[in-house]
């Protein structure tokens, strides 16, 4: 069974971990650091933290595409994809639990 770590879940375990902070500000912290990172791709900029990975965008043309359900054509817009790319520190940390 997979183990899920959501927000909620993140901030109780920080707390946890950080003596004498309050978890409001635990809570206020982490909101923060989400908010510039979404506010950093949002400009089209990249965010990297050595050891884990970086984040950027991924630009898709717009083409067109088939409806598989009508086979009707279909133009699809232009867009952006949030990317993540795994830090070297993390693929090799993710491969020796999986040996």
């Amino acid at each position: 069974m997979q183990m899920v770590l959501n927000k909620s879940d993140l901030i109780t375990n920080l707390a946890s971990r950080c003596d004498n902070v309050d978890e409001y500000i635990v809570t206020e912290s982490v909101r923060l650091i989400v908010a510039m990172m979404v506010d950093e791709l949002v400009h089209d900029g990249r965010i990297e933290v050595r050891g884990f990975g970086s984040f950027c965008l991924h630009h898709r043309d717009a083409r067109l595409a088939r409806n598989p359900r009508t086979g009707e054509k279909v133009s699809v817009k232009a867009k952006a994809v949030p990317y993540f790319k795994p830090g070297k520190a993390l693929r090799e940390s993710v491969n020796v639990i999986a040996d």
